[in-house]
């Protein structure tokens, strides 16, 4: 998608790192970056228009200080938050947002908000928790074989490009509890979990024959996919999955593994949606 890095901010502290972010991979990726914020209609006050114009100001001024040769674009607009930042993803690169916004509570780790537009949002939304303290150039992603993994892939390699990161591709398969009566069953899973590392192994030498200046490499383990990849999370610079894996019911927006990583990832979680997804 050739559309700005839209941002959406309401200056909160994870807002502003999200800018962060955003301007950072605006210069990376030499993509222009779009500035978004919502003035609801509940700040009624005679200062609220004041406010969030000083909300927009002062996100661009902390884009433009991360490099000053980033194409900024600020808009203020009116309505509601979620459906106004949705309806900017359609025409943008991707989406980036605050873990959580100054309407939440304390205690929370993910807003309604964030959580809302990573379920609905077109293309990659990323959120960010907090500014990186350090750099690990490791780009982890999910990979459970379907096409939402695919679709996570593609953009793990394009923010690799940029960074010019390595990227693991975990594929972490959950197998059912056996009984302490179920040896032959347990052999039946040994074999079944065998024969998904080596599909996991023949996707990754696919990927690497198509993305030759990308390393990648994989990793196979036997266990849930959130604690598999939020353990991961730990030595990355960013966590990559689709919107929903195999695992989703079909109605879902959001599977479990992208909820469970915004809630608990020590890194930036960009959650993929195909763009014909509404």
């Amino acid at each position: 998608m050739a559309g700005p890095i839209v941002v959406g901010v309401d200056g909160s502290a994870p807002s502003h790192a999200a800018v962060e972010w955003a301007a950072a991979d605006a210069k990376n990726r030499r993509l222009p970056l779009k500035i978004v914020h919502v003035c609801e209609q509940w700040r009624s006050d005679i200062d609220g228009g004041k406010y969030c114009a000083g909300v927009l100001e002062t996100a661009a001024d902390l884009a433009r200080a991360i490099d000053g040769s980033i194409e900024v674009d600020a808009e203020l607009s009116a309505g509601n938050v979620v459906e106004s930042l949705i309806a900017q993803s359609a025409s943008a690169d991707s989406t980036v947002l605050g873990s959580r916004g100054v309407g939440g509570f304390a205690g929370l780790v993910l807003g309604s908000v964030t959580l809302a537009v990573a379920g609905h949002a077109q293309g990659p939304v990323v959120v960010v928790r907090a500014p990186a303290a350090t750099r690990h150039d490791r780009i982890v992603v999910g990979d459970d074989g379907s096409g939402a993994a695919q679709e996570a892939m593609l953009y793990a390699v394009e923010q690799a490009r940029a960074r010019r990161a390595r990227i693991v591709a975990v594929h972490a398969w959950q197998q059912s509890v056996v009984s302490a009566y179920g040896a032959d069953f347990a052999d039946l899973l040994a074999d079944a979990f065998q024969e998904e590392c080596r599909a996991a192994q023949e996707r990754i030498a696919s990927w690497r024959e198509r993305h030759r200046d990308v390393e990648i490499t994989g990793r196979q383990i036997s266990e849930h996919p959130v604690p598999a990849l939020v353990d991961a999370s730990a030595s990355a610079d960013l966590v990559v999955v689709g919107s929903r894996g195999l695992g989703g019911f079909a109605s879902a927006v959001l599977g479990s593994v992208g909820h469970g990583l915004l809630h608990h990832a020590a890194c930036p979680v960009a959650v993929v949606r195909p763009r014909h997804v509404r």
